[in-house]
C-alpha cells in the first residue's frame, strides 16, 4: 500500500522562489484544478491519501516533498535550505508523527530539502547545491545508514534540487536530461532523456510511473520499453521549478 502525503496550494503560490529560470506569471486557479488532478490521480491507482492542512502565508507550501524525507516508516523531517519555507515543516511533522511514524530531524546548522534526495533500493542519492548542504547530509547519513542505506553525495549546480535533473525508474534505471546534470558517471544505470520534465516521474509501481504532460516524446520512450506512463498537467507548478515529484510525499508501506 501506498501513502501520498500532499498539501495544497497557498494563494500566494504565485511569490513562490526561483532561482536557475526567469519569473513568469502563475494562473493560481489553473494551479489549483492541476493540483486537484494530481491528487485524483494518485487516489485512483489506489493510492490513500493524506492532506497537510494548508499553510496560506507560504507560498511554496504545495511542494510539499521538501519538508520530510521516508526512509520505511522513519520520518526525517528537513530543514530547508530557504528561511521562507521553514514554517512549513511544523504541519508536517504533526501530520507524519499522527500516522504513526518514527521521527528525526536535521537540525541547525545542517540543512536538507527533500527534493534533493533520491532513493534508489537501498542507495539515498543526496544533492549537494543551493539547498542542502553537507551537514545536512552527514546528518542524514547518520540516520539512514544504521538502517541499511549508503548515502552518497552528488554535485548539483544547473538546478534547483537533485530530483529537479534525475529520478529513477521501477527496475533502478536512473533518468536524467543532460543538460541538468552534473555528473552522470555517478549513477551506474543511466539513461538520458530528451526533455526536461521526461527526467521527472513518480514511480506508481513496477509498471507505472507518472510524468508531467509536456514530455510526450519521454513518455513514448518508456513505453517502448513496458512502462506505462500516467500523464498530468502540471505547468503551473512547472513554472516554480516544481515537477511531479514535489507535489507529494511517498509512504510505501509492504
Amino acid at each position: 500500500m501506498t501513502v501520498a502525503l500532499v498539501r495544497p496550494p497557498s494563494p500566494r503560490l504565485a511569490d513562490g522562489l526561483v532561482t536557475h529560470i526567469e519569473r513568469q506569471p502563475v494562473d493560481i486557479a489553473l494551479a489549483q484544478k492541476q493540483w486537484s488532478t494530481y491528487v485524483a490521480t494518485l487516489r485512483a491507482v489506489g493510492w490513500q491519501i493524506h492532506e497537510v492542512d494548508a499553510r496560506d502565508d507560504c507560498p511554496d507550501s504545495v511542494f510539499v516533498e521538501d519538508t520530510v524525507v521516508m526512509i520505511g516508516d522513519m520520518a526525517v523531517i528537513a530543514r530547508p535550505g530557504s528561511d521562507s519555507r521553514k514554517p512549513e515543516v511544523e504541519a508536517v511533522e504533526s501530520t507524519v508523527r499522527a500516522m504513526g511514524c518514527r521521527i528525526e530531524r536535521i537540525v541547525a546548522p545542517g540543512t536538507l530539502d527533500g527534493g534533493d534526495v533520491l532513493k534508489v533500493g537501498t542507495i539515498i542519492y543526496v544533492g549537494l547545491g543551493g539547498r542542502t548542504n553537507a551537514e545536512g547530509i552527514a546528518q542524514l547519513a547518520a540516520i539512514a545508514e544504521p538502517l541499511g542505506a549508503t548515502v552518497i553525495t552528488v554535485p548539483v549546480t544547473k538546478v534547483l534540487h537533485l530530483k529537479s535533473a534525475v529520478t529513477a525508474l521501477p527496475d533502478g534505471t536512473v533518468i536524467g536530461w543532460d543538460p541538468a546534470v552534473d555528473d552522470t558517471s555517478v549513477f551506474p544505470q543511466y539513461r538520458s532523456m530528451p526533455e526536461e520534465s521526461g527526467a521527472h516521474v513518480v514511480v506508481i509501481d513496477d509498471h507505472r510511473v507518472l510524468m508531467a504532460a509536456d514530455a510526450p516524446q519521454s513518455a513514448a520512450l518508456l513505453e517502448q520499453v513496458g512502462i506505462e506512463v500516467i500523464r498530468v498537467d502540471i505547468s503551473e507548478f512547472i513554472k516554480l521549478e516544481g515537477c511531479v515529484t514535489c507535489l507529494s510525499v511517498r509512504l510505501r508501506q509492504r
